[in-house]
């Protein structure tokens, strides 16, 4: 059995470059998600990155054991953040701080498949959060995105790289802060850490 790894089937999504600004177009694609709101350095992150994980794997695995088996790579994890006031970021007033953390699905996962994957999780481990979880479709459209390669916290100057090439195609900004992270935190230099800064938008 193949493994299907959509990072290299949608290459124009999770890659991108450092100094060029691409757009890209978007369509629907889906993905388990859990809210939250406060600091990345909060337990509710943390315990938004346990719901998630467990739950995709889940699924792989269910999908990989089925009648029909398929396989896949499980995707990264990505983020929508957004504030009232942009300048919450910069500024790191983590209390005004809203997010969703997601995994990208592949298209083949139903709700049947995730209710199943979630009563399971819910017997094995129950991690915090599985009662929020959801799987839902994102249509984010138009958008331009940039690579940054550096810590996490650093990524605002990209923002604005973002927000400015927005303003010059005539555009406004539509939708949330989107991020995709490419590296194990774990195992990469802050120095070194890849993470797709993305923004949607409308003319």
């Amino acid at each position: 059995m193949d493994k299907v790894d959509y990072k290299k089937q949608l290459p124009h999504l999770y890659k991108a470059s450092t100094k060029t600004i691409a757009e890209v177009t978007l369509d629907p694609m889906s993905y388990l998600m859990v809210d939250g709101h406060g600091s990345p350095q909060d337990q509710m992150f943390m315990d938004a990155i346990e719901t998630l994980y467990g739950m995709a794997y889940s699924l792989k695995f269910m999908l990989k054991a089925a009648p029909k088996p398929f396989d896949s790579v499980v995707m990264p994890m990505e983020m929508l953040t957004w504030a009232e006031d942009w300048s919450a970021f910069p500024e790191k007033r983590y209390e005004e701080w809203h997010w969703t953390l997601m995994i990208m699905m592949p298209p083949r996962v139903d709700h049947a498949h995730f209710e199943t994957a979630r009563q399971q999780l819910k017997t094995k481990k129950k991690p915090t959060l599985i009662d929020t979880c959801r799987l839902q479709t994102l249509h984010e459209g138009t958008c331009v995105q940039v690579m940054h390669v550096g810590p996490y916290d650093q990524v605002g100057s990209d923002i604005q790289r973002l927000h400015t090439r927005i303003k010059e195609l005539g555009g406004q900004l539509h939708g949330k802060h989107h991020e995709i992270y490419l590296s194990d935190p774990r195992r990469t230099a802050p120095e070194k850490l890849r993470t797709i800064v993305r923004a949607a938008y409308r003319t």
